[in-house]
């Protein structure tokens, strides 16, 4: 965590400013700037199998894939972020004041790590709802081969379904279907104890 003198609040624009000047991402909320740590080789593997699976599927259509590289902001809750993967329909629409992050994806994937889980099914998924273009969330564990889908309902409620090994999750925001199995091709999970 970056933070001044006790008591002092950054503003989004000095997040902006050491983003710009950063070789480590991070993220941004309530006037605090947090460091990002990489990931272990399984996470990252199963991140780009995502953005490899979500990219094929989206071809040729409305919506596209974007890597860890994309800065997704919380307009409503003021979270600047770096989701593992984000698909946005349509053409990215930036923040008004510096335009460095999108505030328009349809999908956000994070996928979890010891430290990040309960962040991720928690705070974060909780700032996430308030984005008003998006219509899934999913949270790929990396304890066990289980794929949660957190979905905005047509009445804007919330509701969650879980995919597990040998089995299928159906992705209604881009249309597309996807197998746990694939997903997890080639990547040890290690069970949490």
């Amino acid at each position: 965590m970056i933070t001044g003198a006790r008591g002092v609040r950054r503003t989004y624009e000095d997040y902006v400013d050491l983003e710009e000047l950063s070789a480590v991402k991070h993220e941004f909320l309530d006037g605090e700037i947090y460091a990002m740590g990489g990931g272990t080789p399984e996470h990252a593997r199963l991140a780009a199998r995502l953005i490899l699976r979500l990219g094929a599927a989206l071809e040729g259509g409305p919506c596209a894939a974007f890597s860890s590289d994309l800065c997704v902001r919380v307009d409503a809750t003021g979270l600047a972020t770096y989701p593992d993967v984000t698909v946005i329909c349509g053409e990215p629409e930036v923040e008004r004041s510096r335009q460095r992050a999108v505030t328009n994806p349809t999908l956000l994937v994070e996928v979890t790590s010891p430290s990040t889980a309960a962040y991720d099914r928690g705070v974060k998924l909780g700032h996430y709802r308030h984005i008003v273009s998006l219509r899934e969330v999913v949270i790929v564990a990396h304890d066990e081969r289980r794929i949660e889908i957190h979905r905005r309902e047509a009445d804007g409620s919330w509701s969650q379904h879980v995919a597990r090994a040998g089995e299928v999750l159906r992705l209604a925001s881009v249309a597309c279907a996807l197998s746990v199995d694939d997903v997890y091709q080639g990547v040890t999970v290690s069970p949490a104890g």
